[in-house]
């Protein structure tokens, strides 16, 4: 008995110590717990430290999917920017090479479990995704996935993507509080994209303005129309980032196009395209609306244009200019797989294009009023030639025929007298030619005969060439030339003169127009490097065959001698009938 209580003393904490022991291992549990839970805050707090650090979109929509797949734990992460008509038009991705996404061919376009998330923009979790009622599967190449978890990126209540993360590392499945954090950095990350896009709109803006001005400068300055499209284009893609823009201006007098300037790739394959009424550029140009395409070259043009000669992707055309009559028809696009572009920028270029068509317009006056200035010169200059100088050189002329018969006694005199007198004939002529010439070139509001159109367009052309072609006309091109026939020669002598500019490096070039009242001939002959025999098909040579053959007649191309080239187009002329 005495032994007992010592016992009872050995034995009695025992109890008590076994469960001191479990609430210490609770206590570590609960302590190792709240040190993960702080070490996920430190992290989610750094991750919204590093998407708002930047304000290159790009950069920002990076750093939101690679935070995402640190945060959560997940092998793979995307964003997916949501665009028009609830289809994803940027994909962002982390956790693939670029072998397996070269594998996989293309991004998705918002089907299946993505496209639900689209539709209902809700956090959504999944422990096997492909046994959800939405999912359609995986295209091939594309990696096994199992476990998902999704939240939406909203930007001031309007959704601009989505988050997608699947296979959470180890095999186990996302949790609550995986949603929880997830739900957070969606949320900061919509701060971040709205900072980035305010900061784009503000640099586009400044861009714009710069560009508008510099524009503006260049056109009151006096720059060449044609230089001042050149750099429209230029600025344009610079602005949008594209990879190719063209520039379509109309022919006078003619339902067609004609890509006047281009920048980017291919643009020295398609400057100069002739784009019929069935283009989709001629469409845009008619009905004076914007148009946008996922894929150009997919798109039903059966005239053709520059997205048959390029594989062209996203992009879009507008009108250069509003109100009833635009000046010519923008193209915006980037090549096949490439991303498209926002709503944003194509309000932006929208806006350029307005303002430059408007500089356009301003120069237009400006230059038609220094124009008007001297043809008014023009006008005085051949007036008095009329008035002084032909009346005289003809009182001249005629008193030295009243002086032959005084000296028909003295041979030698009377035949230098008579050499004066020709060459008094001769100068007249030669006035009158100049005369003539002055006068037509005043009629160059378009109502003028052929013979001024001609002129017209000999004098635009040396722009281009360098140098002023040299003109020959012969027979009656005004009045025995039907209108149509005529329009038809001013659109050859534009077309073969901006061939001969683009691709000839010729240093003179001769034009010649002619009818004798049954045929009217125009060729056109430079000293060029002749035409590429590896060039098979040009489509402007097609299409001035096309226009002679539409008359009845014909269009050859030879090399001259010793260099260069001469275009020969023919067309007979209706009969006449007597009244």
């Amino acid at each position: 008995m005495t032994d007992s209580p010592a016992g009872e003393r050995r034995s009695g904490p025992v109890a008590p110590q076994l469960r001191l022991d479990e609430l210490l291992e609770g206590l570590q549990a609960q302590i190792a717990q709240v040190r993960a839970t702080r070490d996920r805050v430190h992290t989610l707090l750094d991750a919204v430290l590093a998407i708002g650090s930047d304000l290159d979109l790009d950069v920002v929509l990076q750093r939101i999917t690679e935070s995402a797949v640190t945060l959560v734990d997940a092998q793979y992460g995307a964003l997916g920017v949501v665009g028009a008509e609830g289809r994803i038009r940027q994909f962002i991705t982390v956790g693939m090479d670029e072998e397996t996404i070269g594998a996989i061919g293309h991004y998705p376009e918002g089907q299946g479990i993505l496209g639900l998330l689209i539709r209902e923009p809700e956090p959504l979790r999944l422990a096997d995704l492909g046994r959800h009622s939405a999912s359609v599967g995986f295209p091939e190449g594309h990696p096994p996935m199992t476990t998902f978890l999704g939240a939406p990126v909203r930007v001031r209540d309007q959704v601009f993507g989505n988050l997608y993360l699947t296979d959470k590392r180890g095999g186990a499945q996302f949790d609550a509080e995986d949603e929880a954090v997830l739900r957070t950095l969606a949320a900061a990350a919509g701060v971040a994209i709205d900072n980035a896009r305010l900061y784009e709109d503000s640099r586009r803006r400044e861009q714009w303005l710069a560009a508008s001005s510099e524009l503006t400068r260049s056109l009151l300055s006096g720059t060449d129309p044609d230089q001042v499209l050149h750099r429209i284009a230029t600025t344009v893609r610079r602005l949008a980032g594209a990879d190719l823009v063209t520039l379509a201006v109309p022919f006078e007098g003619g339902d067609e196009l004609v890509i006047e300037a281009a920048d980017g790739d291919g643009a020295e394959q398609v400057r100069g395209l002739v784009l019929p009424a069935t283009t989709l550029a001629a469409k845009v140009y008619d009905s004076n609306q914007r148009v946008t395409s996922g894929a150009l070259s997919g798109e039903q043009q059966a005239g053709g244009g520059s997205a048959a000669q390029i594989d062209l992707g996203p992009g879009f055309l507008l009108p250069l200019g509003g109100g009833e009559h635009a000046r010519g028809v923008l193209q915006v696009a980037n090549l096949s797989g490439g991303t498209e572009f926002s709503d944003a920028t194509m309000a932006m270029i929208d806006g350029f294009a307005d303002q430059a068509a408007l500089a356009l317009q301003i120069a237009e006056h400006r230059r038609e009023a220094e124009q008007l200035m001297v043809l008014s010169d023009r006008e005085r200059i051949a007036r008095d030639l009329h008035d002084l100088a032909i009346q005289r050189l003809f009182a001249s002329g005629l008193t030295l025929n009243s002086v032959l018969g005084r000296i028909s006694d003295r041979p030698q005199v009377a035949e230098r007298v008579q050499r004066v007198v020709d060459d008094l004939d001769d100068t007249i002529k030669t006035v009158r030619g100049t005369i003539y010439a002055l006068r037509e070139r005043d009629r160059s509001d378009g109502r003028g005969g052929l013979r001024a159109k001609l002129l017209a367009e000999t004098d635009q052309a040396a722009r281009t060439l360098g140098f002023a072609p040299a003109l020959r006309m012969t027979g009656l091109l005004d009045t025995d030339v039907p209108a149509d026939h005529a329009e038809q020669l001013v659109a050859v002598v534009r077309e073969t003169l901006s061939n001969t500019a683009r691709h000839a490096h010729a240093t003179s070039v001769e034009v010649t127009a002619e009818t004798d009242g049954t045929r009217l001939r125009l060729r056109v002959a430079d000293n060029g490097v002749g035409v590429d025999p590896a060039v098979s098909r040009r489509s402007g040579l097609d299409n001035l065959r096309r226009r002679a053959a539409d008359l009845g007649g014909s269009f050859v191309l030879s090399p001259n001698e010793p260099t260069g080239t001469v275009a020969e187009w023919t067309v007979p002329l209706p009969a006449r009938v007597e009244a």
